[in-house]
């Protein structure tokens, strides 16, 4: 299946701060994925972008005495460093404020306007009459009418997940002032979701979701869809409605139409593809969302519903992850709560926290928790004494004795070709996301291939007969093994798998697996990755914000 053509997305982040590892797992996840299919062959394109409008930019422009422009031409450039800090491929980060993104917008808006789909209302809205401004559901604070939950915010609950209107609010509080807000009359544009309920219902049937989403958005099947708010008030920072005045097209409106602008923005500089291709509705490429659970609504009701309207494609699944914890507590920039990209590289590698993502990142919604003294074993003991050391054991004897030449047959085929037929297990864990088994099972084989190494004892041959045949041999075998699973593991592990490949002067490549590397010449091995020192760990706890 070398001709498949696939598109990975991931959620926007928002340009208003930095990234966050919470942010990085999302990303991470999805180009452990992109990176796979490359190397199986794959035509792949990868891209995100910032998240650039809504009262939280206007807000913090004005805080930092900047231009809204300018927050989010600065954060973008710290937002693509962090990026590529951690080795994420993107084919295009781009930003939905953009001229792409516009064009799309008022195009697919206009459609909907046209079909008879978006409607006028007069509500009641919250109004912060301190700062003379109408509040967005995420500048409402309060209890859920649900759970009562305290602390939550004006548009769904993070404890029980519930959606509901900002006036539903318990106690509602304005983030911005810290006052009771006022109820106030305003008009506003809604699209009629409901209208689509019968086609949402069979498409989230359809093998689009995990059966966990499925049940999620089933939920608000049972509520009833309502009908979506998809305009704010002035002053706002965004793109402005047409013929409405001091009306701006709600973030969530423009934010998913984003993915289509920044493929668009891609094939401006990339003349291999052409933007119909992908968004028609039959297009032969794949579609796939990485998103958090925390933005389901948008992308299994909303985001379908929108597509279905502006007759474009949808996408052939989307995939949810959980929320990233530390010490129980979700990681959340608006909260607060919150350990930077930056913070962590300066002082863990990124393949460090990929792998230990990979650890626990499964095709599931579950929350995964960060323990950073369970973090520094693993690194330590999974990376360092298991993977590099299969390595530097075998590599010695090769660079000392057989003049960095390894040998021309292997002695154990049988060992050899358990390695080669695992791959099929990875293929299937890999395709479906489940990386936890691709490390499980990577650690399985690497067990296997340190006790051959252990019970065949070259140490003792070096001593006896330094220029035996069967030390080659066996030490040969033991850097075949450490290859097949680097083999594996490069799409989680990009930097190691450079400096494997300088190693052993040779690509790590998919589709020559099973061909050994036999009578080849590899490099003077050093030492491939550092272990972890654990009082690290409370230098960077102290960056951790609470």
């Amino acid at each position: 299946m070398a001709n498949r053509k696939i598109l990975i997305t991931c959620a926007f982040p928002y340009a208003n701060g930095p990234i966050h590892i919470g942010h990085m797992l999302e990303h991470i996840q999805a180009d452990i994925w992109a990176r796979y299919h490359r190397m199986r062959g794959r035509e792949v394109w990868f891209i995100s972008a910032d998240d650039a409008h809504g009262t939280a930019i206007m807000l913090q422009s004005e805080k930092l005495e900047i231009s809204p422009e300018q927050l989010i031409g600065d954060v973008i450039k710290e937002h693509k460093l962090d990026f590529l800090n951690f080795n994420i491929s993107h084919d295009n980060y781009y930003s939905t404020h953009s001229t792409e993104n516009f064009y799309f917008l008022k195009k697919i808006f206009l459609k909907l306007q046209k079909k008879g789909l978006i409607q006028e209302k007069i509500i009641s809205q919250f109004y912060d009459n301190i700062k003379n401004i109408f509040l967005p559901d995420r500048f409402i604070k309060g209890t859920c009418p649900n759970c009562k939950s305290k602390n939550q915010y004006g548009d769904n609950c993070e404890v029980c997940s519930a959606t509901y209107e900002p006036v539903d609010l318990i106690d509602p509080i304005s983030v911005i002032s810290g006052q009771h807000p006022i109820l106030k009359k305003t008009k506003h544009l809604y699209f009629d979701l409901p209208f689509f309920s019968s086609i949402l219902k069979n498409w989230i049937h359809s093998g689009v979701l995990h059966n966990t989403v499925i049940n999620k958005t089933e939920e608000w099947f049972k509520i009833g869809l309502k009908q979506w708010g998809i305009s704010r008030d002035a002053p706002y920072f965004g793109f402005k409605i047409p013929n409405y005045l001091n009306k701006y097209f709600y973030v969530w409106l423009d934010a998913p139409i984003g993915y289509i602008s920044a493929f668009k923005n891609l094939c401006s500089f990339n003349k291999k593809l052409h933007f119909k291709d992908l968004w028609c509705t039959d297009s032969e490429y794949e579609l796939y969302h990485f998103i958090g659970k925390d933005i389901i609504y948008f992308h299994t009701l909303f985001w379908p519903a929108i597509l279905e309207a502006a007759n474009l494609r949808k996408p052939n699944s989307i995939f949810v992850h959980g929320y990233l914890t530390m010490n129980g507590l979700k990681l959340s920039k608006s909260r607060g709560v919150l350990l930077t990209a930056k913070d962590w590289i300066k002082y863990f590698d990124s393949d460090s926290l990929r792998y230990y993502f990979a650890s626990k990142l499964s095709n599931n919604i579950n929350d995964i928790e960060i323990n950073l003294k369970d973090f520094v074993h693993k690194i330590n003991s999974d990376i360092v004494n298991k993977l590099v050391n299969l390595a530097a054991r075998n590599a010695s004897f090769i660079n000392i004795y057989f003049d960095n030449f390894l040998s021309r047959t292997l002695n154990d085929i049988k060992l050899y070709q358990y390695f080669i037929d695992s791959s099929k297990d990875i293929e299937i864990f890999l395709e479906n996301r489940d990386f936890s088994s691709v490390i499980r099972k990577s650690m399985m084989l690497l067990d296997m291939a340190n006790h051959y190494i252990n019970e065949k004892k070259p140490w003792l041959i070096a001593k006896q007969d330094p220029k035996n045949s069967e030390l080659q041999i066996i030490s040969t075998l033991g850097i075949n093994l450490f290859r097949i699973i680097m083999i594996f593991l490069k799409p989680i592990l990009p930097d190691l798998a450079k400096k494997t490949e300088l190693f052993l002067i040779d690509e790590l490549r998919w589709n020559n697996i099973n061909k050994p590397l036999l009578s080849h010449k590899i490099k003077k091995f050093i030492p491939l990755y550092k272990r972890i020192n654990i009082n690290i760990v409370d230098h960077l706890t102290a960056n951790f914000k609470e």
